[in-house]
């Protein structure tokens, strides 16, 4: 059976009622587990974010130790998994210290190995997005996992197409196709609007199911824009 993972990231503003929220509509929505996201503004550099205000929102939902052990605490007692994407060594670091099995490696971080391989020394899971990887990155992360036999285990990868939102014609289930001949254990991340990518996976075998969610599509960030609600 498929696991069902509502993205919540930094769809609630640093809001922790309504993040608090969101895990309830999760729950009752069916979700086995909420994401976040573990990363620190003062690591990002400058970019597009500076202009287009994504930078402000990303300070204000920015989750350090306090308020994600706060969150993993209400979802532990609401039935449901919480975890989160690292984005490098202070991120493992602190999920490890709140001791999280679970971890998942975002698509930009999928050439990392350095990474990959510290998070599959301190996790029991660890979720690997490949969404931004020329093949042969794509190759040398495959060969990574597979010749490791405990790495092998604890893996989940999933095909992801990094394009917000993103359009049907550009899903590339073809690499879901090229993935599953070398590997079993693969999942789907979806960027497109709606929810026929991830039923269409889910028809394909993909054993793990990850879509961006939120309770209003007019709160703020582009994310929020074309997650799926409730």
């Amino acid at each position: 059976m498929s696991i069902l993972v509502a993205e919540i990231g930094w769809n609630f503003i640093g809001n922790l009622s309504l993040a608090k929220r969101m895990i309830l509509k999760a729950k009752k929505s069916g979700a086995d587990a909420v994401k976040f996201q573990i990363w620190n503004p003062k690591f990002l550099k400058s970019g597009d974010w500076d202009l287009d205000g994504r930078r402000r929102i990303y300070e204000k939902a920015f989750l350090d130790e306090k308020k994600y052990k706060l969150l993993k605490s209400f979802a532990k007692k609401n039935s449901i998994r919480c975890f989160a994407s690292v984005f490098n060594k202070e991120g493992i670091d602190m999920l490890n210290k709140l001791k999280d099995d679970w971890v998942k490696i975002p698509s930009h971080e999928a050439y990392n190995l350095d990474l990959i391989e510290l998070a599959f020394k301190k996790f029991q899971k660890v979720i690997i997005s490949l969404g931004c990887l020329k093949k042969k990155e794509l190759q040398k992360i495959l060969n990574f996992i597979i010749k490791n036999r405990s790495y092998k285990k604890k893996a989940i990868l999933l095909h992801c197409v990094s394009s917000y939102p993103l359009e049907p014609e550009n899903c590339n289930f073809e690499k879901f196709d090229y993935l599953k001949t070398k590997f079993n254990n693969i999942g789907y991340s979806g960027h497109m609007q709606g929810i026929n990518d991830a039923l269409f996976a889910l028809s394909k075998g993909a054993s793990l199911i990850e879509k961006h969610f939120t309770i209003n599509n007019n709160l703020p960030g582009r994310d929020n824009k074309f997650a799926i609600l409730p």
